[in-house]
């Protein structure tokens, strides 16, 4: 099927595509600004199954996208800053929207942020998978926006991605060559940038079920308090011991911080073994700070995002502990 980018202002039914990209903004723009969509022509293909979808990729390597939800590639290329000739979507591929708790939790690449926010099994120990899905867009965004795009498209400002790295997840590429997993903190190097080949499909994220005493918690700073990109986000994952005082183990992610979402390994390192007090998260906060590498533009100043970095980690770590304690 051969599509235009026009397509995206009203589709055949007659509805304008804001309903169905969700790029509201770059909608009404295109609408009432003035501006034209450019007449950027693409193949559009539907496989039926993941094999499918593999080969299509290898057969168009670079020339090709896969399409998930969409909220980021369509904008991509209605700015002109993709024009892939096909368009893989993937909507009509069994088992890729799949959750799996048996064990080790999966998350199927095109499990979108509402599944994520409503899962009631993650409500407990991994509520910062909930915490962080629940802060992406508006409600329309998050019924279409996946988990495998927010990892591909690698932004620094991620919201589900931090908790993932917090979770020591793995993620899985499908290519011709075979099926490779590597750890999510090794898969994005740079903003857009990743490990995945052109003829690879990221196919799922997994990680294990966490150990007795533990507690997750996503805390995020911005100019407003929906509908907004990350000044600041932190995830945090605590393992406390059996006195539930103690921390044994810690994991402190942090975004929009850094070209990548970034562990603050020395606020761990000087959180492990110690007593999970007022002071110790402190000095994590501050610690934390001292690592993370902002930059000023025009939504906030270097100082002030490693400001929300020390208070945002002594919360998000205190957060993890009430948690850890309340379930007792």
């Amino acid at each position: 099927m051969r599509l235009g980018m026009g397509c995206l202002l009203r589709g055949s039914d007659g509805r304008e595509v804001g309903r169905l990209c969700l790029c509201r903004r770059e909608v009404v723009k295109a609408r009432f600004g003035g501006s034209i969509i450019p007449a950027v022509h693409f193949e559009y293909h539907e496989p039926t199954s993941v094999r499918e979808a593999v080969e299509l990729g290898a057969r168009f390597g670079a020339d090709g996208r896969f399409l998930a939800g969409g909220t980021d590639l369509l904008i991509q290329m209605r700015r002109g800053q993709l024009r892939p000739r096909h368009v893989v979507s993937l909507h009509r591929v069994p088992g890729l929207d799949a959750i799996d708790v048996d064990g080790a939790v999966t998350l199927g690449a095109l499990v979108t942020h509402r599944r994520l926010e409503r899962e009631p099994s993650f409500r407990g120990a991994l509520q910062a998978l909930i915490e962080g899905a629940e802060v992406v867009g508006g409600h329309q965004i998050r019924n279409v926006a996946t988990v495998g795009g927010n990892i591909v498209n690698a932004s620094p400002a991620a919201d589900v991605a931090p908790v993932l790295l917090a979770l020591d997840a793995e993620v899985t590429c499908l290519g011709p060559g075979g099926e490779r997993s590597l750890p999510l903190e090794a898969f994005a190097s740079a903003p857009g940038v990743t490990a995945r080949r052109p003829d690879e499909l990221l196919t799922r994220a997994r990680f294990a079920r966490l150990p007795p005493h533990s507690a997750t918690a996503f805390l995020k700073a911005g100019r407003r308090r929906a509908m907004e990109i990350s000044l600041v986000c932190v995830a945090a994952r605590v393992t406390l011991d059996a006195s539930r005082e103690r921390c044994l183990d810690v994991r402190i992610v942090l975004g929009a911080v850094a070209p990548t979402a970034m562990r603050a390994r020395a606020a761990e390192l000087g959180l492990r073994g110690q007593p999970l007090t007022a002071q110790a998260l402190r000095e994590a906060g501050r610690a934390a700070a001292g690592e993370c590498r902002p930059i000023s533009d025009v939504r906030a100043s270097a100082r002030y995002r490693a400001l929300l970095v020390a208070t945002l980690v002594e919360r998000a770590l205190a957060r993890c502990g009430e948690r850890i304690r309340q379930a007792a």
